[in-house]
């Protein structure tokens, strides 16, 4: 009976270590988290307006810095399609000669 004790007592002891592990890396990812979002709406609670409006501008310049910008067109991508239409354009003209109401 001993051991059983002792045993039920270990396991315990391996899931209280479990349980603890899972609350630190909750409250972990809660404190990594908000500092973003602070970082983010700290400007509308600037007073003076100058600052405020500078606090908004450098936002703006590092969200303009973090988009991707928009992918240009391919240049041989527009040849092929100018190629592909002048070849249909005279495939419809050699077809129109072929046969009406045949």
């Amino acid at each position: 009976m001993g051991r059983r004790r002792l045993a039920d007592w270990e396991s315990g002891k391996a899931e209280d270590a479990a349980l603890k592990f899972v609350l630190a890396l909750g409250l972990g990812l809660i404190v990594g988290a908000a500092p973003a979002s602070a970082a983010v709406e700290q400007c509308r609670f600037i007073q003076a307006k100058p600052e405020r409006e500078a606090c908004y501008a450098r936002q703006e310049k590092e969200l303009a810095a973090k988009r991707k910008p928009e992918p240009a067109a391919d240049a041989s991508t527009i040849d092929s399609l100018q190629q592909m239409r002048r070849e249909d354009e005279m495939l419809y003209r050699s077809m129109r000669g072929i046969c009406r109401g045949c």
